[in-house]
């Protein structure tokens, strides 16, 4: 299953250039979970997770474009 993106806008895996990433390949997540940012009129939206799984694939590389809809990551339910 994919996560896609709620917005159109720039990707973040981060919250800043220097921190760790929110969720990378491997990584558990919860229903609720920050997974990254998108970045939309200067505005950082935190994107949650809407299910729970494991990231088996980062699908947007840090700081593209994103639109409305493109899948973000591929997640293995639990």
């Amino acid at each position: 299953m994919t996560i896609p993106s709620p917005m159109v806008g720039t990707f973040y895996r981060a919250a800043s250039p220097d921190a760790e990433p929110f969720a990378g390949v491997g990584t558990k997540i919860s229903v609720d979970q920050t997974i990254c940012i998108i970045e939309a009129m200067k505005v950082m939206n935190e994107i949650r997770a809407e299910v729970a799984g494991e990231i088996v694939q980062v699908l947007v590389e840090n700081g593209s474009p994103v639109e409305f809809g493109q899948p973000l990551f591929l997640v293995k339910p639990l």
